[in-house]
């Protein structure tokens, strides 16, 4: 019979703080998209990618 491994569980505060950082940052994603719309500049074009790619990130269970 093989043997089970278990797979790696993080704790607790590191599961809250992550769901809590994306209750955070898609409220900031979408000001971010409307800002950019109204204002684009360099600098807000590089936030609105940064807050994608991490929100991205938290979704699809990379980070």
């Amino acid at each position: 019979m093989p043997k089970r491994y278990k797979r790696f569980r993080p704790p607790l505060w590191l599961v809250k703080l992550r769901l809590a950082l994306i209750q955070i940052l898609f409220p900031l994603l979408c000001f971010q998209f409307i800002r950019t719309l109204l204002f684009p500049t360099s600098f807000d074009v590089i936030l609105l990618a940064f807050f994608a790619i991490i929100y991205g990130l938290f979704i699809f269970g990379i980070i």
